[in-house]
């Protein structure tokens, strides 16, 4: 195991213990008598990671003579990380107190994550996917009326992937984990921008468990889509670490900004493709192009020149910022996040006027830190191409014209502060969404 990934371990206050390898699925009852000692088990799965990993699980424990409840299988067409499922796996959960096993990726691990949590239990997690950072993340993501919402509930006491299963994994669940690993590059470079305008401070410790081997983690796309088993340790090993940060720091700031936005924006819209959901790292990997597009527009601007007075005075008024979140997603399943959440990040004018002296002032540092951080939109595109991760809107379903759209949208559905909020804060949005979508822009809407 990478040494950083040890020494995460080692200050994770939720997992205990943790396998990353090849071949190491054998290794799965010993990890868990280990932890859970004298307890039951019961393996929890759907149709496809039954197939890939949880019928092999199974099998190990009880050929080690671990007692287990019947295995419960998830029998449903794109089954998804919403609120019926968890009724469905609390109401087994409830008839007995065995651990339950998570045999599979994303939205596995997050229904029993959650549900273990209600059952006041915990449970380890065997991934069969690189498909995305919530492995050994705090919270579980769930959609709840209508909501993409993150509930308080601790990380897996133990997880084991096993690389040979990841690599095997259909490639666009591979391209999936890419490109929500690779959102951890905007994330961080907004959470620079927090921290600079005295928004957010960084917590030196979470930030380095994160970014520290970040861009090698990325570095082997061509390895990945030809699945070589030795080239997902890289990428695995990035995913938990994304993950042990967020432990650390109760929060998903470490690892989601504005490009994680986007897809919660589209979950709670019911973005779907050919009636199917695209996955999370789908979704996050066009966000992650639409923050880098922004940041571009943002190092091209000359900030020493902002007309501090010009973005005070076209400051809307609390009111009026609630009036048009209140406005926008009237008629949908979630008309008051708007309001809930533009009230929540306000900032007076003469906080604004702070904040922007602030980035003027400092501007020839900070644009230093974010030049470090960043990759150009078209590197990444590149690269996305490479290992057949969605590049384009029209990939997940989405046109120009909505995605347009959607930087306005995302904008208003999370306090986190963000490119996004700093383009609305300096009165460019408009103007850099004009750049984004016109001729040798990233994605030119053609009239």
């Amino acid at each position: 195991m990478d040494p950083q990934v040890e020494k995460a371990l080692e200050r994770a206050d939720e997992t205990r213990a943790l396998i990353v390898g090849t071949d190491v699925l054998g290794q799965t009852a010993e990890l868990f008598r280990t932890q859970f000692p004298d307890r039951k088990a019961i393996v929890v799965a759907d149709t496809n990671t039954w197939a890939a990993a949880g019928e092999k699980v199974f099998q190990i424990l009880e050929e080690a003579g671990i007692a287990q409840e019947k295995p419960f299988i998830f029998d449903a067409d794109g089954l998804y990380a919403e609120w019926k499922y968890i009724e469905m796996l609390d109401e087994n959960l409830k008839t007995h107190d065995a651990i339950p096993v998570a045999c599979g990726s994303g939205t596995i691990n997050d229904l029993c994550k959650l549900c273990a949590f209600h059952q006041n239990r915990r449970y380890m997690v065997c991934g069969t996917a690189a498909s995305m950072d919530g492995y050994t993340a705090f919270g579980a993501s769930i959609t709840f009326e209508g909501k993409k919402q993150t509930f308080s509930c601790p990380a897996p006491q133990a997880a084991l992937v096993d690389t040979r299963i990841a690599g095997a994994a259909d490639l666009a669940m591979t391209a999936s984990g890419y490109a929500d690993l690779y959102a951890k590059v905007p994330a961080g470079a907004d959470w620079i921008l927090a921290d600079s305008l005295g928004i957010e401070a960084i917590d030196g410790y979470v930030w380095d468990v994160v970014q520290d081997g970040l861009h090698d983690a990325l570095s082997n796309p061509e390895g990945l889509a030809a699945k070589d088993p030795e080239a997902f340790a890289p990428l695995v090993e990035g995913l938990i670490l994304s993950g042990f940060a967020m432990q650390a720091s109760k929060s998903s700031r470490p690892a989601s900004g504005a490009e994680h936005q986007f897809s919660h924006l589209w979950d709670m819209e019911h973005l779907k493709v050919n009636g199917v959901s695209p996955s999370h790292g789908s979704k996050v990997g066009i966000g992650t192009l639409c923050s880098l597009a922004l940041y571009e527009c943002l190092l091209e601007t000359d900030v020493s020149r902002l007309d501090v007075d010009a973005c005070v005075s076209a400051w809307p008024t609390l009111e009026a910022q609630q009036k048009t979140a209140a406005e926008m997603f009237a008629g949908t399943d979630f008309p008051d996040l708007g309001v809930t959440e533009v009230t929540a990040k306000y900032c007076t004018p003469e906080e604004l006027r702070r904040q922007l002296e602030m980035l003027k002032q400092n501007w020839p540092e900070i644009k230093a830190k974010l030049e470090k951080q960043l990759v150009p939109s078209r590197e990444v595109y590149r690269k996305f191409a490479l290992i057949g991760a969605p590049k384009d809107p029209e990939d997940v379903g989405v046109t120009r014209e909505r995605l347009r759209g959607s930087f306005i949208r995302a904008q208003h559905i999370r306090r986190r502060f963000t490119i996004l909020d700093l383009a609305v804060r300096m009165n460019c949005l408009e103007t850099w969404l004009a750049r984004i979508f016109s001729k040798g822009g990233l994605w030119e809407i053609r009239e």
